[in-house]
């Protein structure tokens, strides 16, 4: 056990990221050593920053809680802490459940941790992170939750209302990342196109991307988490004018069947889709869109499977995943719906999905080869270096593949590859 050693554990998806290192730089600046994620945790104090999102996400953040109060039981650790969106919404029961816990804390008042050990946050740093990324990128949050009620989904209940953040703190949060060497921004939002809708009815995330894209420095802007609802088209002549916006956006569909999407409270019809995805190809030549369907939601037929499947046939996504449903305490769909889909039929329907989405994947990779495009090199793997194309969001997309040869290549920064292969999810490269 190493004393004024901190073990950060981040469960869940980037916007908890953001917030495991803003809570890291907090610590840093009272005088902690903090690791992120480690494989062997050796701190005196553990934090784990916990996901509520689905019923597997939250048996995952409850597993790692129980293996920690049974190593500070043991004597492995000294001090527990657990913040996050699991504890937002279960503090009571976890309290009642797992009395190791030194502290729960929700997702919003974790610097209050600091306080609670007797260390005075810093103002100045109120929006400082230790980047756990490499260097080269970051995400980049712009506002906390959502004001959609869809059926399914318990978000709004753990984080409340969308609330955006100020313009000016987003930009000069860009500004402090650009002068540590941050080259690629990865923005993020649980509802990125309600960005200022909050502060003044009007949508400013096309003017928000303009004036970063403006800033020296960022290289590349990627787009995560639209809503297809009332989409902001001009956020789409931001992305064609601007070369440093990259031609990549995020939005979950969920389903296209209509009467689905009604039982989903999705607010958006197959024909407005459809209109949707032509109109961004249509403004954006080349753009790659990547979205999310789920399978198995209440009321699900073989017939509302089928038109799920044809529409993917039809729209030939660049990126595309997808879940099984799953119900979720004081959801709409939990409190008015029966879960009439079986699990074999969840995962039948789940595995033809993403067979079919593999295929076209291939296809449209493979459509590459030849090409020379930028890569921006992010780690060196064996006999590889690995990167990605604008294309290419970390973690979730393929990675282009580049053979070390006798000129060394340096992590984080750009090259001309020209792709000579192509699989389902990864792609080949050399450097020109």
């Amino acid at each position: 056990m190493k004393k004024k050693r901190v073990d950060i554990i981040t469960m869940g998806c980037s916007k908890n990221l953001v917030d495991s290192e803003r809570l890291m730089r907090l610590f840093e600046d009272n005088g902690f050593h903090c690791v992120h994620d480690s494989k062997r945790p050796q701190g005196e104090i553990v934090v784990i920053n916990t996901c509520a999102f689905i019923e597997d996400a939250k048996q995952e953040s409850i597993d790692a809680i129980l293996e920690f109060a049974q190593a500070k039981e043991e004597g492995r650790i000294k001090r527990l802490y657990v913040m996050g969106c699991l504890s937002q919404r279960f503090q009571e029961e976890l309290e009642a459940e797992i009395p190791q816990v030194d502290k729960f804390y929700g997702k919003f008042n974790y610097r209050q941790l600091l306080a609670d050990l007797g260390k005075a946050e810093v103002e100045t740093c109120v929006w400082k992170r230790h980047l756990t990324t490499p260097r080269h990128y970051a995400y980049l949050k712009i506002s906390e939750g959502c004001d959609r009620r869809c059926a399914y989904c318990s978000i709004p209940l753990i984080t409340g209302r969308h609330v955006s953040r100020p313009k000016d703190d987003i930009l000069q949060e860009v500004r402090e990342l650009v002068s540590q060497g941050v080259k690629e921004f990865q923005v993020i939002a649980q509802e990125l196109t309600y960005y200022g809708v909050d502060i003044d009815g009007q949508r400013h995330i096309a003017d928000l991307i303009r004036d970063m894209a403006d800033i020296k420095g960022v290289k590349w802007i990627r787009l995560h988490y639209a809503y297809p609802t009332q989409f902001p088209m001009e956020l789409l002549d931001v992305m064609r004018e601007k070369p440093n916006v990259c031609k990549y956006i995020d939005i979950a569909l969920q389903h296209v069947s209509d009467h689905l999407l009604r039982r989903m409270h999705r607010n958006v019809t197959k024909a407005d889709t459809i209109a949707l995805i032509e109109e961004m190809r249509r403004r954006v030549p080349g753009i790659h869109l990547r979205t999310t369907f789920m399978v198995g939601f209440p009321g699900e037929s073989e017939d509302d499977f089928q038109e799920l499947m044809d529409f993917v046939r039809w729209a030939r996504f660049e990126r595309m995943g997808a879940f099984a449903y799953s119900e979720e305490e004081g959801t709409y769909s939990a409190n008015y719906y029966i879960d009439n889909v079986s699990a074999e039929v969840k995962q039948r329907r789940l595995d033809a999905l993403m067979a079919l989405q593999q295929e076209i994947s291939a296809e449209v990779e493979a459509e590459k080869v030849g090409q020379v495009m930028p890569v921006i090199i992010d780690r060196k793997e064996g006999a590889y270096y690995v990167g990605r194309t604008e294309f290419c969001s970390p973690e979730v997309d393929p990675e282009v593949l580049v053979p070390v040869g006798k000129k060394p290549l340096r992590v984080g920064r750009f090259y001309q590859v020209r792709i000579t292969g192509a699989e389902e999810f990864d792609i080949y490269g050399e450097v020109v």
